[in-house]
């Protein structure tokens, strides 16, 4: 349990909630109800064993805190709960409620044990496909899919092992869970991009040979469908700059080709290229003053700050490429 202020807000509340979720117990000495409620968050604390952590705030001392998150909920009472994930308060509730009611409201915001677990095997698989064991990194990504089917990550990443593989039935059972999130009027990006790349690799399988495309194209710049036919054997062999090469060619001669299906199938790839974004680090204590100086008056952010995903100079190229061929 961490007692909250000005001073700390944003370090131990904001930053701390990028990592684990957060309960604000906000409270005061006069309220009877609080005092029968703190005690029954302590023990759930206990009970969660590391999976959410309790802060408070007490109403009294700490007035600009409690009237912000007030203000924000709509709330003029307390005791009043506000949990915070990934530096942003979230949901709350009010009133002493019971430990029941309290685990219902807990469980919509706290990884369960299995997550955690899941979560914590895509890391360590992450290192092993930097350290080129690609083998060992599947079996890990196999055992996080079945403690968390609804950890994306670990299916990406045993997707496109799965698809560099060739083991494309495998691949196709792997996506098969989330395949209705790639249809629709507002279709996945992320999820869109992989059933592209599961398509590509189906459609490689029949392909005309590389040879026969290159004379098809050397024949005639504009035969379309075998530009794609050969962009689509690059991807599914592992060589996606080659492959958007290609459709770059199309791109250029023919925006609308195909219901603009090449400039799909490009930002596909370069979605599937890109990593998502890293887990923010906790907040950074402020530095020390000089001597003699001022002291800084205390500000209340009550957001997180935004994560930029860090550049990748490939896609990066790229991009800036489809940028010119569109314009």
């Amino acid at each position: 349990m961490i007692d909250i202020t000005l001073e700390n807000f944003e370090s131990d509340l904001i930053g701390g909630s990028m990592q684990v979720p957060i309960l604000l117990d906000i409270w005061a000495e006069w309220c009877g109800p609080c005092k029968q409620l703190g005690p029954v968050l302590e023990r759930l604390e206990e009970e969660y064993a590391g999976r959410f952590i309790l802060a408070k705030v007490n109403a009294d001392e700490q007035q600009e805190i409690a009237g912000q998150l007030s203000q924000m909920f709509g709330v003029r009472s307390i005791p009043f709960c506000v949990m915070f994930v990934g530096g942003q308060p979230v949901d709350g509730f009010v009133g002493a409620l019971p430990a029941e009611k309290i685990r219902e409201f807990l469980d919509k915001h706290v990884p369960g044990e299995g997550q955690i677990a899941a979560a914590e095997e895509v890391e360590q698989a992450e290192a092993l496909l930097e350290a080129g064991e690609p083998a060992s990194a599947e079996a890990l990504l196999r055992d996080a899919l079945e403690k968390d089917p609804s950890n994306d990550e670990a299916r990406y990443e045993l997707l496109q092992l799965l698809l560099e593989e060739g083991a494309l039935e495998e691949a196709k059972a792997v996506f098969l869970p989330i395949a209705g999130r790639a249809t629709g009027p507002l279709p996945e990006p992320r999820v869109l991009a992989f059933s592209r790349y599961l398509a590509a690799c189906i459609a490689a399988r029949q392909a005309r040979a590389p040879q026969e495309l290159d004379a098809a194209i050397q024949a005639n710049k504009r035969d379309f469908a075998a530009r794609f036919e050969l962009a689509q054997i690059f991807w599914a062999a592992g060589q996606p700059t080659q492959a958007m090469e290609e459709l770059l060619e199309i791109i250029m001669r023919d925006k609308a080709w195909n219901e603009e299906l090449p400039r799909k199938t490009y930002v596909a790839i370069l979605e599937v290229m890109s990593k998502p974004l890293p887990k923010p680090a906790p907040a950074k204590p402020a530095a020390p003053r000089a001597p003699g100086a001022a002291p800084e008056a205390p500000k209340l952010e009550i957001a997180g700050k935004v994560e930029v995903a860090p550049a990748n100079p490939v896609i990066d190229s790229y991009r800036r490429k489809l940028s010119m061929a569109l314009n």
